[in-house]
């Protein structure tokens, strides 16, 4: 009893050493749901803990696949491996050792919907024996919805334009392809009169703004404002706006109007006091 008691120790041992970095709890961050522009591209943001500390970059192998069957794969270092329609269309992003497993995926086609899982490879030395540390996180998957139109932008105009005074207008559209962010153009504007800014909004989804700031005139009353997004593959989406601008208040007439009354009165009173004076001198 006490010699198989020993036996189941020393198993458990063995076991623990041979495998040292795979052992505790993995957990897998995938974004469950990302919309995917046709023709365009999609970055699958994906991040996987381990119980260790940071794992060997050279050895770990990152491997993506569909759901319904680890052999599919659409991701793999060896592009044999990949599944025809995939190849050259995805790239692992990150470093596997610190825990990054995000993949992009370009040219998306109506067909990518998904699901996607990753899988985590611990290739073995050549002093080890030829079997492989694997973990597949089938429970944190990827759905694409497919979009064939590419997102509007949104424009943020304030409320009124005044001529003489600065105008600012934000113009910004969302996306899932960090890797290859989308150009917004202006159908006016100088590069110093145009800030851009590019954040997340939440897991995958992220937004690029750009914002325009110009001094109005009476000449952009009633003229349009277009900004145009531009996404990866060349789809486009525009969106505009007609400037209505409030004229500055100009007080030059009502200062004419006033020196001209002044003026007659003045010329009234004096024409008065000329009379006035003209009749008592008759009547004396």
């Amino acid at each position: 009893m006490e010699k198989d008691r020993k036996m189941m120790m020393f198993c458990l041992l063995l076991a623990a050493i041979s495998s040292p970095v795979f052992t505790g709890e993995w957990n897998a961050s995938v974004a469950k749901n990302l919309d995917a522009l046709v023709t365009s591209c999609v970055v699958i943001p994906c991040s996987y803990t381990h119980a260790k500390d940071e794992l060997p970059h050279s050895r770990l192998r990152g491997i993506w696949h569909r759901s319904t069957n680890q052999d599919q794969r659409i991701y793999h270092e060896d592009k044999t491996m990949i599944l025809e329609n995939f190849r050259g269309r995805t790239k692992l992003l990150g470093n596997l050792g610190q825990g990054n497993c995000s993949l992009e995926m370009i040219e998306i086609r109506d067909v990518d919907n998904g699901p996607f899982c990753f899988r985590v490879e611990l290739v073995a030395t050549g002093t080890e024996t030829s079997k492989m540390d694997k973990f597949s996180f089938v429970d944190s998957c990827v759905n694409f919805t497919m979009t064939t139109e590419p997102p509007k932008p949104t424009l943020i105009p304030p409320k009124t334009a005044i001529q003489g005074h600065p105008y600012t207008i934000t113009c910004l559209v969302r996306h899932t392809c960090s890797s290859h962010i989308p150009k917004l153009t202006w159908s006016r504007g100088t590069a110093e009169e145009i800030t851009e800014v590019h954040r997340e909004i939440h897991q995958g989804t992220w937004e690029a703004q750009s914002t325009l700031m110009f001094i109005t005139e009476e000449k952009d009353n009633h003229t349009d404002i277009t900004c145009t997004a531009e996404f990866f593959g060349g789809t486009t989406s525009t969106e505009k706006l007609t400037l209505h601008v409030k004229r500055k208040e100009n007080h030059n007439h009502i200062i004419i109007l006033a020196v001209v009354g002044i003026g007659t009165a003045v010329i009234f009173t004096g024409l008065c006091i000329f009379m006035m004076k003209k009749y008592f001198m008759m009547k004396k």
